[in-house]
């Protein structure tokens, strides 16, 4: 499936719906060049899923079986297809072989696998392959499986990928089914979330890791802000450079331990202009800016244990707020 139409377009593409990021843009391609497993580690907002619908839209239109399985003809994988059902065929693109797992403490291996259909059991046997219902390991055959936030998975769903990458099977209770899917497998992780499983050492010897980072430099961020944000009213450039400024600095406040994602700069640009067509204004200023900040950004930050009962996050704001937008006359 990944082959050399896959290989060329990957060695063109500059990934554009990404800006910046180019160490762990080329780390991506070294990784997938050689068909290795991927999880890109990096803390939330910073493009990790738009990296990996990039990876989606490189793949080649292909001619699959109208399965839901994206079962190639003469190659089947799902039940239907085996048991020569599918007759009927049509084109798709990459991206629609995009399949996205959301990682949960609630997720189970049968979500990820598939289950034995009761129903089917009793009418097939419980070994059949008709009493199989494939779960969306099997939907990313010949695309993408992303699997966000893996290590929010609980142990036994992390086995079942294990057995699925290493051995190229499934087990659902005592059946034991053929993983013939074919897939690039990208995940990810955050780092600065606490709520996780750790990922086993036997699991993560299966990937290589690719790190992603806020925006290195402030002109990426306010490119990005500009490009993914709505525009609505006017932002004078030196007022919006301050403001991304500002968020910037929170992510080097020592009080904070959770820090704000690019998401944040792009919501408060938002809001910020939302302000200023609120007081029929067609202008943002200073004070558009800091009546948007409290609900844009404090339950994006936390402060650090060691400073949680001197100060709040509503605190740290007004406080960062005051020193940047007195710099300077924005009205």
């Amino acid at each position: 499936m990944i082959g050399r139409e896959f290989h060329e377009r990957l060695l063109e593409s500059s990934f554009p719906d990404i800006l910046g990021q180019e160490e762990a843009k080329g780390q991506l391609k070294s990784a997938l060049l050689m068909g290795r497993n991927v999880i890109i580690v990096g803390p939330p907002g910073i493009g990790k899923t738009t990296l990996a619908r990039n990876v989606a839209r490189l793949l080649p239109k292909v001619l699959v079986n109208d399965c839901g399985y994206n079962c190639l003809p003469g190659k089947a994988v799902c039940p239907e297809c085996l048991a020569g059902k599918t007759t009927k065929t049509k084109v798709i693109s990459g991206e629609q072989r995009f399949v996205r797992v959301q990682g949960s403490p609630d997720l189970t291996s049968e979500d990820l696998l598939g289950d034995i259909d009761p129903v089917k059991a009793i009418r097939f046997g419980p070994a059949s392959i008709e009493a199989f219902t494939p779960g969306k390991i099997f939907k990313a055959n010949n695309g993408v499986l992303f699997f966000d936030e893996l290590n929010r998975c609980p142990e036994k769903v992390q086995n079942a990928l294990l057995q699925a990458l290493e051995e190229k099977k499934a087990t659902i209770g005592s059946y034991t089914v053929d993983l013939e899917a074919d897939f690039i497998f990208l995940g990810t992780m955050n780092p600065q979330d606490t709520s996780t499983e750790k990922l086993s050492e036997v699991l993560s010897d299966r990937f290589d890791l690719v790190y992603m980072a806020y925006p290195e430099a402030q002109e990426t961020e306010e490119q990005i802000a500009l490009k993914k944000g709505k525009k609505a009213a006017d932002f004078p450039p030196q007022l919006f450079s301050r403001m991304v400024a500002f968020v910037r600095a929170l992510r080097n406040n020592k009080k904070l331990s959770r820090l704000p994602s690019v998401r944040a700069t792009i919501g408060l640009y938002e809001r910020a202009q939302a302000n200023a067509l609120l007081r029929a204004g067609d202008t943002v200023t200073a004070e558009d800016i800091r009546d948007a900040a409290v609900s844009v950004l404090a339950h994006r930050i936390e402060v650090k244990p060691s400073a949680k009962y001197m100060t709040t996050p509503q605190d740290v704001l007004r406080e960062e707020l005051d020193d940047f937008l007195q710099k300077g006359d924005y009205r």
